[in-house]
């Protein structure tokens, strides 16, 4: 893999030439910047910037009236490679809060569609109504220590307003919610995103997370997805780095509430 030119690809289709997530959301361009804007509880952010070290602060400035005037929080999807180098820091200077960085990671999708299987009595179920919803919430409840409700509202509003554009399951121990996650595809790009992939602690470190993978890459291969994108965390880094996964760059989400 080239990396140099699938960063290039990746910033060009999926952060520059970026499409709404919803029908109700808009990208705009404007300067330097692509941003989406979603009425709430839709996600606002800056997606991609190119910006010069003289104009990078009056720029920052202006996006974050911008969203204060929305009265919505902004994440400003930060990548390691962006300019200026120091734009973490002026992000944090404007009055951004910075999350946990990850890192973007990529594999071709054909590579990882092997067979795995899962321990005996766990099963992945696709989640295509409210009820599957509400079990994807409840195991990534388990996995994460959080509340999943956020991710039960999105996966229904992706299946209500572009049910061809996502591929979501969770896996069961019975009718116990143990682990769930979800495929993104991108129509027009060569991407499909790999998210979730938690599973609660007692059933960590037996294929269930490499089964998600695989399960969910035979999906984007026969769709003609070539490459597989995921946000790694530090814990599932190393999973996809035995897989065949390869960082690109890091991301760090920066936050701005009005």
């Amino acid at each position: 893999m080239d990396h140099a030119e699938v960063l290039a690809l990746y910033d060009r289709d999926m952060r520059r030439d970026a499409r709404p997530e919803s029908p109700d959301a808009v990208v705009e361009h404007t300067g330097r910047i692509v941003r989406h804007v979603a009425p709430e509880p839709g996600w606002n952010g800056v997606l991609w910037s190119d910006l010069g070290g003289a104009d990078a602060d009056a720029e920052i400035a202006d996006q974050v009236a911008y969203f204060r005037g929305l009265g919505r929080e902004v994440e400003w999807k930060h990548h390691g490679h962006d300019r200026p180098a120091d734009l973490g820091a002026r992000l944090l200077a404007a009055g951004f809060t910075a999350e946990p960085q990850e890192t973007l990671m990529i594999a071709e999708a054909r590579d990882q569609t092997g067979a795995v299987a899962l321990p005996d009595g766990l099963r992945i179920v696709p989640v295509t109504d409210r009820a599957g919803a509400d079990l994807m919430a409840e195991a990534n409840a388990r996995a994460f220590g959080r509340d999943g409700g956020w991710l039960r509202d999105l996966v229904l509003a992706r299946l209500a307003t572009a049910p061809d554009d996502i591929a979501a399951f969770v896996v069961l121990a019975g009718d116990e919610p143990i682990s769930s996650a979800r495929l993104e595809m991108i129509p027009g790009t060569r991407f499909a995103g790999l998210w979730g992939g938690g599973t609660a602690a007692p059933w960590r470190g037996r294929g269930v997370y490499r089964a998600l993978v695989a399960h969910r890459a035979r999906i984007a291969a026969d769709r003609g997805y070539r490459y597989l994108q995921v946000d790694a965390s530090d814990e599932s880094r190393p999973i996809l780095e035995r897989l065949g996964f390869q960082a690109l760059t890091t991301t760090t989400p920066y936050l701005f509430t009005p």
